[in-house]
C-alpha cells in the first residue's frame, strides 16, 4: 500500500508546485479565496488551489488507478484483461466460474453515458464468445466497484444491475479472494498505512512554490 498509494500521491503533490500542473475555473477561483481564507493574495489562491486536490482528485485518482494494479498485478486469483473494454478477468470463488469485469472505485462511479459504454463492451465480449465458441454467460460479465454498499447504488449502477452482474464492496473482494474478510482487512491496512504518512509539510511547501508560481503568471491578480 506504501508503494502503490503514498508513493504516487506524494509524486501527484509535489507537481501542484506549477500553475502548468492545475486547470482552474477562473470565475470561482477568487471567490473560493475569499470563501475560505477571507482574502485573495497568492497564498490563498494557492492554497484553495491545492487542497481540493490533494485531498480530493488526486488521491481518488491514485488510489482507484492502483489498486486496479494491485488486482491484476498482486492477486492470484485475477489477471488484466486482453478484451477491448475489461479491466481484469478473475476466477470467482463462489461459482467458480471466469469472469469478465470492468472496476470503478465506488457506487457514484457512473453517470449515463457510461451505462451505454459499458454494455457495448459487454456485448462485444458477447460476439467475440459466439465467434470463438467460449462459454460466456450473462451472468459471467460483472460491474464491480472496490467500495461501498448496494444501498449507495446510484440511478445508473441499478440500470446496469438489471441486464448484468453488479458486486460492490465487500461481495466483490469475496468472491475475487474466497476470503470473507478481504474488503476489512484491506481497509484495516490502509488505515495502518494512513498512520505513518504525515505530508503536511509537503503540502505546505507545495502550496508557498505554487504561490509563487502564480504572482510570477498573473502578477496583478491579487491587486
Amino acid at each position: 500500500m506504501q508503494k502503490n498509494i503514498v508513493v504516487p500521491h506524494t509524486k501527484n503533490t509535489k507537481k501542484l508546485s506549477s500553475l502548468d500542473e492545475i486547470k482552474l475555473n477562473p470565475f470561482l477561483w477568487s471567490y473560493l479565496a475569499n470563501y475560505y481564507l477571507g482574502d485573495s493574495s497568492y497564498k490563498s489562491l494557492a492554497t484553495v488551489a491545492v487542497l481540493p486536490r490533494v485531498l480530493g482528485t488526486s488521491i481518488t485518482t491514485t488510489f482507484g488507478t492502483q489498486m486496479q494494479n494491485f488486482i491484476s498485478t498482486v492477486l492470484d486469483s485475477s489477471f488484466g484483461s486482453a478484451v477491448t473494454g475489461i479491466d481484469i478477468e478473475y476466477i470467482d470463488a463462489i461459482d467458480g466460474r471466469r469472469k469478465y469485469c470492468q472496476v470503478k472505485s465506488g457506487p457514484q462511479a457512473l453517470n449515463k453515458d457510461d451505462i451505454t459504454t459499458i454494455k457495448n463492451h459487454f456485448r462485444a465480449v458477447k460476439n467475440l464468445a459466439r465467434t470463438n465458441n467460449l462459454p460466456i454467460r450473462q451472468n459471467d460479465l460483472v460491474f464491480a466497484m472496490i467500495y461501498g454498499d448496494p444501498k449507495e447504488f446510484n440511478t445508473f449502477v441499478k440500470q446496469l444491475a438489471k441486464d448484468y452482474e453488479v458486486y460492490i464492496g465487500e461481495e466483490f473482494w469475496y468472491r475475487l479472494t474466497g476470503d470473507k474478510n478481504f474488503y476489512f482487512d484491506l481497509a484495516k491496512a490502509m488505515a495502518e498505512v494512513a498512520e505513518t504518512v504525515d505530508s503536511k509539510e509537503l503540502v505546505k511547501d507545495t502550496i508557498e512554490k505554487l504561490a509563487v508560481d502564480i504572482e510570477k503568471k498573473y502578477p496583478k491578480l491579487d491587486d
